[in-house]
C-alpha cells in the first residue's frame, strides 16, 4: 500500500507542476518556455496514472484523495498560506474515502 500512496502522489506532483507553470506564464507573466515543462509534467502524469494496477475508474477516484491532500501541502509550501482546520478536516475525510476505496479493491490478476 505504501507503494501505492508514493505512486498516487508522485501522481499528483506531476499534475500539480503541469497546472502550476502555465499558470505563472499566463497569471504571472513568466516565460512561455515555462510550457516545456509544463507538457513534460502532464506526460509524466498520465503516464503514471497507467501504472496503476486497478482498474482506472477506482484509480482515478482513490487519486483524487490523494490529490486533494497534495494540493493542500503545495499550497502551504508553494504558496504559503496555511491550511485551515476545514482544510485538514476535509483532507482527513477524503483519506479515509481513499483507504475504504482501496481497501475494497479486488486483487488483481
Amino acid at each position: 500500500m505504501v507503494k501505492t500512496l508514493v505512486l498516487y502522489a508522485l501522481t499528483a506532483l506531476m499534475e500539480l507542476l503541469g497546472c502550476y507553470l502555465p499558470y505563472l506564464w499566463l497569471r504571472q507573466g513568466r516565460s512561455a518556455l515555462l510550457l516545456i515543462p509544463a507538457a513534460l509534467c502532464l506526460g509524466l502524469f498520465a503516464w503514471l496514472l497507467s501504472l496503476h494496477p486497478a482498474a482506472s475508474g477506482r484509480v482515478y477516484a482513490a487519486y483524487g484523495a490523494v490529490y486533494v491532500s497534495m494540493a493542500l501541502l503545495w499550497l502551504r509550501l508553494v504558496d504559503g498560506v496555511v491550511p485551515t482546520g476545514r482544510d485538514l478536516l476535509g483532507v482527513a475525510v477524503v483519506l479515509v474515502g481513499l483507504g475504504v476505496l482501496i481497501s475494497g479493491a479486488p486483487p488483481r490478476r
